[in-house]
């Protein structure tokens, strides 16, 4: 009788401490938000775009009731003067609670991100509990970060993805773009003396037919999504943008590079041979000679031949040696020129004040304060660099070597 006595006084005491599901949320009572565009209004406040996800639209193929074709996603948009209050004043324009918790993407318009900068909206991203600081952040080239979050794209439904798997693939194939997320940008805006690199995006075409249903209906849609440089950052503001091999060296130094192609000349003939680096590792060090930082940058590439315009007899280990040494020199000078690019800013951006102030943390708080206007521009730097190759693809000699022999 004691024990039931005890056993219904814990159920008792269970029923009250279990309250079950107290912060259930229903699908029906969320609207899930995908992307998230910040501008800065004529009156200096903040205007936010909000691309949620229509999900009967996405899972239907885009079918609507009557057989009438819908948009995956609907914009909603309002103006406040901080985040808070324009997320607050949104909800005043549709019916379901604005969920962010799927919000993977980011997009800050050039003149907000030119002219206040990140640091004003960082945190109200970063303190709200719901949203994820791993959400990738990018920065709207010649355009506002409304037209990048109203544009439909094809084949990926929802337009933020399109921008996500562009970045993503971009990155691993040719290297002049990197995927940075909400979180790495605030490590980078907070550490002494650095700089900080984000993608760009911009939109190509019209941003009026970019919303409509009609640009998805043609093989070549007349608007489209586009990566586009590297947005350099000083003190969380934009100052300058990076394209081709000053963004490509950059990303190389920072070690983000996943793979690229580098195309070497032969023979009297320009970029003949194209080399496909597979395997890379950058190292940086540093050194303070005299009083004054010394950095050295190490280089080591493996990588396949991937196209050849030119008779090469690739059989022969000298002409393997040969092209590996035209493969250094290319990287080394497209390492030389960000470092250049990166020098003349006046902003660290490759982070060798970090490996200064982690090697040497008593000389660099002597450095810091003027790190980015004094030292900075005038840092001497060593460049090491190896280069590999591996494979030479599915044939050792030439095609052009074949034709070549049977017209002789």
């Amino acid at each position: 009788m004691k024990r039931k006595g005890v056993f219904l006084l814990l159920m008792i005491a269970m029923t009250l401490l279990l309250t079950s599901c107290w912060s259930k949320k229903e699908l029906t009572d969320l609207a899930i938000v995908s992307a998230m565009g910040i501008d800065e209004t004529k009156d200096g406040r903040f205007h936010l775009t909000l691309q949620i996800i229509n999900p009967g639209n996405v899972a239907g193929g885009m079918q609507g009731g009557g057989g009438s074709q819908s948009p995956p996603i609907t914009i909603y948009s309002a103006s406040g003067d901080n985040i808070v209050e324009a997320s607050r004043r949104a909800s005043g324009r549709i019916s379901r609670r604005l969920y962010y918790a799927h919000t993977n993407l980011v997009v800050v318009g050039e003149r907000l991100a030119r002219k206040e900068g990140l640091n004003t909206l960082i945190d109200g991203l970063d303190r709200d509990p719901e949203f994820r600081n791993t959400s990738t952040l990018v920065i709207a080239r010649n355009s506002t970060a409304a037209d990048l979050v109203k544009t439909l794209t094809p084949v990926d439904k929802i337009p933020a993805n399109k921008v996500l798997k562009t970045l993503e693939f971009t990155e691993r194939k040719w290297g002049e773009n990197v995927k940075t997320s909400l979180q790495e940008v605030m490590k980078s805006i907070e550490s002494p003396g650095r700089g900080t690199v984000v993608s760009g995006f911009r939109l190509v075409g019209n941003p009026q037919q970019a919303q409509k249903l009609d640009n998805l209906q043609e093989s070549a849609p007349a608007a489209t999504l586009r990566a586009s440089g590297i947005a350099v950052l000083k003190q969380g503001k934009l100052v300058d943008w990076l394209y081709g091999k000053p963004a490509r060296g950059t990303v190389w130094i920072l070690d983000k590079i996943q793979g690229t192609d580098i195309n070497i000349d032969w023979a009297g003939k320009k970029e003949a041979i194209a080399y496909q680096s597979v395997r890379q590792k950058t190292s940086v060090s540093a050194q303070v000679k005299n009083g004054k930082p010394h950095i050295s940058i190490h280089t080591r590439v493996e990588g396949d031949i991937g196209d050849m315009e030119v008779p090469v007899d690739i059989t022969n280990p000298k002409v393997i040696t040969k092209i590996e040494q035209s493969v250094r020199k290319e990287i080394k000078k497209e390492l030389r020129v960000a470092i250049e690019h990166a020098q003349k800013n006046k902003t660290d951006i490759l982070g060798f004040g970090e490996v200064v102030h982690r090697t040497r943390p008593n000389q660099f708080k002597k450095l810091k304060t003027e790190w980015n206007d004094v030292y900075f521009p005038k840092l001497d730097v060593d460049i090491a660099v190896e280069a590999y190759v591996r494979r030479a693809g599915l044939r050792n000699k030439s095609f052009l070597s074949g034709v070549k022999e049977n017209q002789k």
